[in-house]
């Protein structure tokens, strides 16, 4: 069963429209509905909140500002230790365009919203920073006055021997990136139903918050009542996240405490406006690169030098985008020496927090551009160089210089058979005729590693070892899930992996079938989790690629453990060997005789009827929680080397595009990439996926950036300024696979989930600069307005090529 692409089980309801999502969840009669009231202005001081004229209003129930929320509430946790407060509502000063100020209350939303324009809040503007090196300043305006500056953290890392290596190396390439800031933007915003229980001090919340639950001990805190009274679940079905509805946990506490001041339970459903400019959004970073590099090729030695710009708050689990891809700065290459200096600015933009691929795209941007221009000054083929440098086959498992484990794999094979398969050597030739035409068509490539399961403990490498000391390790990835019978033999699945639409029920389905013998629609799975009656950690969520890998994985060995008992007692029934025994088509059988056999209802009935028979060291019931964290996943030792994740994949890609000399737009004329996935448990879901993550890749690399001007003001707050690519925009890839199982998960699964969005964004852009026959750092996104001067100048050259060949160019092609 597991390997085959079965149809979804969540599919029929959600094309029938009978899903169920957050916002269709039935209401209390008396439940009010929420509207926010967002700054204006990305810095300023809060002078007054008036909330008169909102609550004369006929229908309004109550306003929450942030003085009464200060009044029942902490401080969210800061990512490290700085005197930077931030608070679900804005008390003294705002410091980004659309931080909340007030929550308004009443009987429904178009009530609200009127209410919320009743709200008068005064401010008296201050001037605003956006640029994170600017920021960096000593004239710079700072945001948080108790900290005297806008760097909050920073740290320098050193492994191997780089200044040496650089000392010897006859060759430096550098490359200076600045990779923009944007945002996934699922079909379906943050939805959020709260209230309070006065009489039992309990805040009960309903949402489609996707995790990590690490962040729940955090909303606790900042609500004063211990983790066992805040008790929040999960919505059955949920349109989409990609990493932006662990924003949500800043809402939760907001609307937890305008469920308090109401008396009655409060819903917000946020709009397109509110998920763009107030949401959260991937970091921006500037990224500094320079390689030790030999005259083949090949690196020996790298050296970052990184600023990130965090937003206005360093808000949980940021700084986590910088030190998520830590362990393997190093990419899919062996470069054995890497030197790393890490900052932080604070700018009045929105707060940063997951996005699909998490710190991939930052980081891979910058090596692989790097990589594309080691072959210009060495004047190699951008392939050879890849090749040369990738880990080879025979050191897996390999130890990257900043702790990454690459337990499985083979980087070069997988290279060899996307090259092929995908028809590289046509593209080539496509190029050379496209040229020989006069067009300006190039091809790139990029070879990224995709990590999975991310380790707790990878963000305490941004404190030094003696401080990491005192305060206690942190490392594992604990995933759960709970396999049960009833009396029956019914089988129930779940687990607390939240899912935002990836098909979930369909893989638990399967897996937990697989091993007792069932057929996957005779497997029902829950996964509408609640903190306060199934079992979670703080690993636990909807991120870092970590469903395949771990959650499928916990559920398989629940699901093995379940057997064992069952076998037990088939044993004893059939005279046979429990080692031995079949479980298929709903019956248990020995292996040599299938007439010999017990239906599976009637093994579940003895744990429940008549647990006095169960054979001896055989536990009563049939409910099985596993809790499975990878053995792998250590604290940071004492030198800062951290195995940041439980799996990683390795993904390789080239394209071919085409840039029109008229209006600089990018064409993608064909893109392939390569994937080791490790074992697929569901091929068509893994071959999903990666469209998805194709897609938005696509977005990054050619439409899609969150802006603002000089002074702070937001510029992208509708789909019309920040255009996404729709399916007319998007070709289909070509994928190929090369898998090697894992040999760390449970069931050999990597993620799949994020890769590609980390490397289309480099890859179409090296084609680009292919195309151009430029050298520069191309800035993305690559709108036509900037690649116009790069198109006149290549065309120039082409003109002057032509000339020199003693042929004139095509009339009028140099305009």
């Amino acid at each position: 069963m597991i390997g085959r692409s079965i149809p979804r089980v969540e599919d029929a309801a959600l094309v029938t429209g009978e899903a169920e999502f957050a916002d269709d969840v039935p209401l209390a009669p008396d439940a009010g509905h929420a509207c926010f009231v967002r700054s204006p202005w990305p810095h300023a001081d809060i002078v007054g909140v008036d909330a008169g004229g909102a609550l004369a209003m006929d229908g309004v129930q109550a306003v929450l500002t942030g003085a009464a929320a200060a009044a029942w509430s902490d401080p969210l946790l800061v990512g490290v230790r700085a005197p930077v407060e931030h608070r679900c509502l804005a008390t003294g000063r705002v410091r980004y365009v659309g931080e909340p100020v007030a929550v308004v209350v009443a009987r429904d939303r178009y009530v609200a919203e009127d209410a919320a324009e009743r709200v008068a809040v005064e401010y008296a503007p201050r001037p605003a920073v956006v640029d994170p090196e600017e920021a960096l300043g000593e004239s710079a305006p700072v945001l948080h006055e108790e900290m005297g500056t806008n760097l909050v953290h920073e740290r320098s890392f050193r492994y191997g021997d780089p200044e040496a290596a650089f000392g010897a190396a006859p060759r430096r390439v550098e490359v200076e990136v600045r990779y923009p800031r944007n945002v996934c933007t699922p079909i379906e915003g943050v939805v959020v139903t709260a209230a309070w229980l006065p009489g039992e001090g309990i805040y009960e919340v309903h949402s489609n918050f996707q995790g990590p639950y690490s962040l729940h001990p955090v909303m606790a805190r900042a609500l004063r009542v211990p983790g066992s009274r805040l008790r929040l679940r999960a919505a059955r079905n949920s349109g989409g996240s990609f990493g932006v509805k662990q924003s949500a946990f800043v809402d939760i506490v907001a609307l937890a405490l305008a469920a308090r001041a109401a008396g009655r339970p409060v819903r917000w459903t946020q709009d397109r406006m509110e998920n763009l400019s107030a949401a959260t959004s991937a970091t921006n970073r500037v990224v500094r690169l320079e390689a030790a590099v030999e005259g083949d090729g090949r690196v020996r030695a790298l050296r970052y030098d990184q600023v990130e710009d965090c937003g206005a708050y360093l808000r949980a689990p940021e700084p986590a985008t910088l030190y998520r891809m830590h362990a393997l700065m190093t990419g899919a290459y062996d470069v054995p020496h890497l030197a790393v200096r890490n900052r932080v600015a604070l700018t009045n933009k929105t707060p940063t927090g997951l996005n699909r691929g998490f710190g991939g795209p930052q980081v891979f941007y910058a090596l692989e551009t790097l990589m594309r221009r080691v072959a210009e000054r060495l004047d190699l083929d951008p392939l050879d160089v890849v090749r040369r440098n990738l880990v080879p086959s025979h050191a897996i498992p390999y130890r990257a210089a900043a702790g990454a484990r690459y337990d499985s794999g083979d980087f070069p094979a997988l290279v060899d058979r996307t090259v092929a398969e995908g028809g590289l050597d046509e593209l080539l030739a496509r190029r050379r005729a496209a040229r020989g035409e006069g067009r300006l068509y190039g091809v790139g490539y990029a070879a990224i590693v995709e990590t999975s399961i991310s380790n707790m403990g990878y963000i305490t490498a941004l404190l030094a070892p003696e401080v990491r000391v005192r305060a206690g390790p942190k490392d594992g990835a604990v995933a759960t899930a709970t396999v049960s019978l009833d009396p029956g033999g019914a089988v129930t699945v779940s687990a607390a992996s939240a899912p935002q639409g990836q098909g979930h029920r369909t893989v638990l389905a399967q897996v937990v079938a697989a091993v007792l013998g069932l057929a996957p629609e005779e497997v029902v799975v829950n996964l509408e989790h609640d903190t306060q009656t199934q079992a979670w950690s703080i690993a636990s969520g909807n991120y870092s690629s970590r469903f395949a890998g771990a959650v499928a994985g916990a559920a398989h060995r629940a699901a093995l453990r379940v057997r064992e008992r069952l076998a037990a007692v088939a044993a004893r029934e059939l005279n046979a060997r429990a080692g031995g025994l079949v479980f298929a088509a709903g019956r248990v059988h020995a292996p040599d005789n299938p007439d010999n056999a017990i239906a599976l209802a009637r093994l579940a009935g003895v744990f429940h009827w008549s647990p006095s028979s169960l054979p001896e060291g055989v536990e009563p019931g049939l409910r099985v929680t596993e809790m499975w964290s990878p053995p792998e996943l250590a604290p940071p030792d004492p030198e800062d080397r951290v195995n940041g994740a439980g799996a990683y994949a390795f993904v390789f890609d080239f394209c071919g595009v085409e840039v029109d000399p008229a209006t600089a737009r990018v064409r993608l004329d064909r893109y392939v990439t390569g994937h080791d996935s490790g074992v697929r448990l569901h091929p068509a879901m893994v071959d999903g996926q990666i469209r998805g993550a194709f897609a938005q890749g696509v977005g990054a690399a050619l439409y899609e950036e969150l802006r603002y001007d000089g002074a702070g003001t937001f510029l992208s707050g509708t789909l019309a300024d920040y255009p996404i690519p729709t399916a007319c925009e998007v070709p289909a890839p070509v994928i190929v696979h090369h898998d090697v199982p894992s040999t760390v998960t449970p069931l050999g699964a990597k993620g799949v989930g994020e890769g590609v969005s980390m490397s289309t964004p480099v890859c179409i852009a090296n084609a680009v600069a292919d195309a151009l026959g430029t050298g520069e750092v191309l800035e993305l996104p690559l709108l036509p307005a900037r690649l116009a001067p790069r198109v006149a100048a290549a065309l120039a050259r082409r003109d002057d090529a032509a000339r020199d060949r003693g042929r004139g160019g095509p009339p009028g092609a140099g305009t």
